[in-house]
């Protein structure tokens, strides 16, 4: 009895701390508590690079950060905890939430406040507040709870060898341009092209037409080259974005049918269960009832004939029964 409690207890929890169902009105408290923390939090983080603001301050968005880190990691430890009812026939649902994207993105902004304790060391220290700009990943918590949000990192995430194959694409002709145009334009120019890793930064520019001013080609092998690598580097950017536009479309094809999928097979078991007799439809709800046990609820079932109220079937979910 107690463990059924506890297990019910659990999933109460990772009902709250999930997306908000409609009609549970908790767990869309929580939602909205979160959303505004994750708000002010990267207000903070603004305020906190205007010197005046930062030491008038201080005690205030200091003790903030505090407070915002202590609920952060007690809702990573909470989902840590539920792990279980999320992955539910993972084998290891601990580890496999640990390692999931959006824990790395929990763990990666509340780490920085912790770490300082753990050492003295000046250096490290300056290193951490550093690391402290990992609190802005807190906005990506978000994903949580706005379906937009989520369809981008599942796009990212099944784009992700052709986006990395594109990024290789555009690693190779930026390094091979740097080459060529180091190869041209130092005997003219040794102080602007001076070597491959120092024309690299102007093969980067070229090729994301941002422009740098100050380097620029001068022979004209060089500036027919510089030409070629800008056309090129538009048709080069373009890739990503093609690649990207074509995910979001397999994904909004993708839920539409599922959608549709879903509707037609609602319909189906409506129309299965209009066909039930008494008792198949007996059978049907015993079979409920005992699935509802798996997940922790307590079920008694109570089925009254048609005649004679006072026949009862015990063991079966009834009307007005709790959960």
């Amino acid at each position: 009895m107690r463990n059924a409690k506890w297990k019910l207890f659990k999933l109460r929890v990772f009902e709250i701390i999930s997306k908000a169902d409609e009609g549970d009105r908790l767990s869309r408290a929580f939602d909205t508590f979160i959303m505004i923390l994750i708000g002010l939090s990267v207000v903070s983080i603004v305020l906190e690079s205007f010197p005046q603001i930062a030491v008038r301050y201080y005690r205030l968005l200091d003790g903030f950060e505090t407070f915002t880190v202590i609920v952060f990691t007690i809702e990573y430890l909470l989902r840590i905890w539920t792990a279980d009812m999320l992955y539910k026939k993972s084998k290891h649902p601990y580890l496999k939430y640990i390692f999931s994207a959006m824990a790395i993105i929990d763990l990666l902004a509340i780490v920085p406040y912790y770490l300082p304790f753990f050492s003295a060391d000046l250096r490290f220290l300056r290193m951490m507040r550093l690391l402290r700009m990992f609190r802005i990943l807190r906005v990506l918590k978000l994903g949580r709870y706005f379906d937009a949000l989520q369809v981008i990192f599942r796009v990212i995430k099944t784009s992700a060898p052709q986006l990395i194959m594109s990024v290789a694409v555009c690693l190779f002709v930026m390094l091979f341009s740097a080459i060529v145009m180091y190869s041209v334009e130092y005997s003219v120019q040794p102080q602007q092209f001076p070597n491959v890793i120092a024309t690299l930064w102007w093969a980067i520019c070229t090729l994301t037409t941002v422009g740098y001013g100050d380097v620029y080609p001068i022979t004209p092998v060089g500036k027919i080259f510089a030409s070629i690598i800008s056309l090129v580097g538009i048709g080069i950017i373009a890739i990503p974005t093609g690649i990207i536009a074509a995910g979001f479309n397999r994904a909004f094809t993708r839920e539409e049918e599922e959608e549709e999928k879903a509707e037609i097979e609602k319909r189906a078991i409506d129309e299965l269960v209009d066909r039930m007799d008494e008792k198949e439809l007996v059978a049907l709800q015993a079979r409920a009832s005992s699935r509802l046990r798996e997940f922790g609820y307590e079920t008694t079932v109570t089925i009254r004939a048609q005649e004679g109220a006072g026949k009862e079937r015990p063991g079966l979910p009834g009307n007005g029964d709790q959960p």
